[in-house]
């Protein structure tokens, strides 16, 4: 194998198993349960948004180095820095890294271990990942040769004996409206959040691996993530054929508790341990890359003033403490900042793509304001804050009810500001060439 599809290889399983976290096993099998004979439509949903989104989170950011503040600084260059920082404390620190620890501790540990002290097994959680995070220059390679194998095996050895002796049929549930339902699973996984600072660190491992001109990291960092995008979307079906072929088990039981119950009937005891291992591995890789990427932001944050080694070290000492609040605990907070910051990424992403269409950056800065203002109303709701007149109005948007009340508003000023701004050049243009060909008469 050549050297450059090798590293794309490895790059790619990598960032598999750094957006595979423990969220994304225990969505599709609900999902599948739910969905019965309508699972393939729940699927090509779920893919579209919990593989779909990611991939082109990793596109977007590559075209600007795998930095965020890069690409935000389109809309406000102060509104980038703290959208960025937003961001990286909340996939950090303060939520998404402490959930993964929480999460491996209740799915992983508890079942074998009841009487473990979670304080501790944070501690050894968190010295594993510092670890693998304070050698900084390997970190890809470790997750991507090392950990992502095992995460594969285990969780591929689980479908395929769900596939070949399938613990009952697929049913008929009468959902109905499968695809919205899987388009709404695979949006709560907020995979397109952490493509967006994950690819940082993706960069400069490809860097590190000889490629610096900047046409070449995005072309790899691209088909890195196609590669990722494949392996989630072999493992997001079969989980959710898994689950499809478990209608005969209560659809009250928690999404925790159906995968659990799941690897036990068809593996039994050692099932459980292969789903350990998974949830282990899943949410230790993920903790791993986010590590490293708060680590790695901060530093240059503060202009190498406080090293990288320092901010992981701190990273991970505010993630133990705040791990031990619980899954759900820390799954609640989530909720109102992401409903406010996961719209914009996602219309950030979106107009990166369309870049070199966009004449002026004020559709960026446009686009992203009227999203932001929706996305904060939303979520003073969550709150119980009620403004009649503000709530009434956003509950008349189209898509309101399924959670993306910004989506067409974001259209339409999108669209709008491109227009005014193409139109304005074209006649501003037009009146150019006019005085330059009365220049030239006046001059002959």
């Amino acid at each position: 194998m050549q050297k450059k599809t090798k590293d794309i290889f490895i790059i790619g399983f990598a960032l598999f198993a750094m957006f595979f976290g423990a969220g994304n096993l225990i969505f599709p099998p609900a999902l599948g349960q739910k969905a019965g004979t309508d699972l393939i439509g729940a699927i090509f949903g779920f893919l579209l948004t919990g593989v779909g989104l990611p991939l082109m989170g990793i596109m977007a950011v590559s075209k600007f180095g795998g930095n965020l503040e890069l690409l935000a600084s389109k809309a406000n260059k102060k509104f980038a820095t703290i959208l960025s920082i937003v961001v990286i404390l909340s996939l950090g620190p303060l939520l998404a890294i402490p959930r993964t620890s929480a999460t491996t501790y209740e799915m992983a540990i508890v079942p074998f271990f009841p009487n473990m002290n979670s304080l501790l097994f944070s501690a050894i959680y968190f010295s594993i990942v510092l670890f693998f995070v304070l050698k900084s220059s390997s970190i890809i390679d470790s997750i991507g040769k090392v950990l992502t194998p095992v995460l594969l095996i285990t969780l591929l050895s689980i479908i395929a004996k769900g596939i070949f002796s399938p613990q009952g049929a697929i049913a008929n549930t009468g959902l109905g409206v499968s695809f919205a339902s899987g388009f709404g699973e695979g949006y709560q996984t907020m995979d397109a959040l952490g493509a967006t600072v994950i690819g940082s660190i993706i960069v400069a491992s490809i860097k590190a691996k000889g490629y610096t001109e900047s046409k070449e990291v995005s072309k790899i960092t691209v088909q890195a993530g196609i590669v990722a995008a494949a392996g989630l979307a072999i493992v997001y079906g079969g989980l959710a054929y898994l689950g499809a072929t478990a209608g005969n088990l209560s659809m009250d039981l928690s999404r925790p508790e159906l995968i659990i119950t799941i690897t036990a009937g068809l593996l039994g005891t050692f099932g459980k341990i292969l789903l350990g291992i998974s949830v282990g591995m899943a949410c230790l890789t993920t903790s791993i890359g986010l590590t490293a990427t708060a680590g790695e932001y901060f530093s240059n944050l503060s202009k190498g003033r406080v090293s990288f080694q320092t901010v992981s070290i701190i990273t991970a000492l505010i993630s133990m403490v705040i791990s031990n609040a619980g899954v759900d605990k820390i799954t609640s907070l989530a909720v109102p900042l992401l409903v406010v910051v996961y719209p914009i990424i996602i219309v950030l992403v979106v107009l990166a793509l369309l870049d070199r269409f966009i004449k002026n950056n004020i559709v960026y800065t446009g686009t992203v304001l009227v999203t932001l203002v929706i996305s904060l109303f939303e979520a003073l709701g969550n709150f119980n804050v009620s403004i009649p007149m503000i709530n009434n109005t956003l509950k008349s948007l189209p898509l309101a009810s399924q959670g993306f009340g910004w989506v067409v508003p974001a259209l339409v000023v999108g669209l709008s500001i491109h227009l005014y701004v193409t139109v304005n050049q074209r006649q501003s243009k037009g009146r150019l060439i006019k005085r330059l060909a009365l220049i030239k008469t006046i001059i002959k």
